[in-house]
């Protein structure tokens, strides 16, 4: 039998010949708590402008794979690498949107230069929030608190977005107008993503690959046919769902 690691592999090596040089190149990359193993010898590549969603059961991995990418977590074992460009910024699934500060200076948080009242009020704009640079957090509703937080995950211009279930806390209208939003943000400022979520379907409507972790192992990458906007009738989309679900181990008897 092949090993499925094998299998991720093979088809890495495939598309690294025909890709530019990677944004994000993860080699060997492990993680141990104690006994625990959480990630085990994880490679992966994240082209320019790519968005990589990644899913698994809770526990598999998936939060820690994206803490060790944005640097939060330096703690991995062996001789595994994190490639990732220095210009990245991440997106929670709650807006952590500092409550002492405006509207705006959460925008700008960290931004330097003369240019960074224009650039926040111009990321306000994109994000449908002109004119509410002088609000208070608390005076926002939850979708547009996580807007404000796109916002500042965007106004640098990073090479890298990194978002851990951005939109797990939203009701689901509010949630179906931030993946549209999202979507046409990362069509314009063009950072690659990486996308951690359980939402089979999310991942669907959103991603360009759809990787699979278990027990810290990446175990399956789906390419998802079709561009954006993406055709929700497109035949081949039910297939690939009932594909990615398979490789959760959910079936029909589960």
């Amino acid at each position: 039998m092949t090993d499925r690691r094998t299998m991720i592999d093979a088809d890495t090596t495939s598309r690294d010949s025909e890709r530019v040089t990677p944004v994000v190149q993860l080699r060997a990359v492990s993680r141990h708590y104690g006994e625990r193993t959480v990630l085990d010898r994880v490679d992966l590549d994240i082209g320019p402008g790519e968005f990589i969603a990644l899913i698994g059961r809770s526990g598999s991995g998936k939060s820690t794979l994206l803490r060790s990418m944005a640097r939060l977590d330096e703690d991995v074992a062996g001789s595994g690498t994190v490639g990732v460009p220095e210009n990245r910024s991440v997106l929670f699934q709650d807006s952590r949107l500092l409550p002492w500060q405006r509207v705006l200076a959460n925008v700008t948080l960290g931004l330097r230069g003369p240019d960074a009242r224009a650039s926040g009020l111009a990321a306000l704009a994109d994000v449908g929030l002109a004119g509410r640079e002088r609000a208070w957090p608390n005076a926002l509703s939850g979708g547009e608190q996580q807007r404000v937080a796109l916002a500042r995950a965007l106004v640098g211009e990073p090479d890298l977005l990194l978002a851990d279930e951005p939109f797990g806390a939203l009701d689901a209208l509010t949630r179906l107008r931030m993946h549209r939003l999202l979507l046409r943000l990362v069509a314009e400022h063009r950072p690659a993503v990486l996308l951690v979520t359980h939402d089979v379907d999310e991942a669907l409507a959103l991603a360009d690959r759809v990787l699979v972790i278990d027990s810290g192992v990446l175990l399956h990458d789906q390419p998802i046919p079709g561009g954006q906007p993406r055709d929700r009738a497109d035949p081949a989309l039910p297939r690939v769902r009932a594909d990615l679900l398979e490789a959760l181990g959910v079936t029909d008897d589960s």
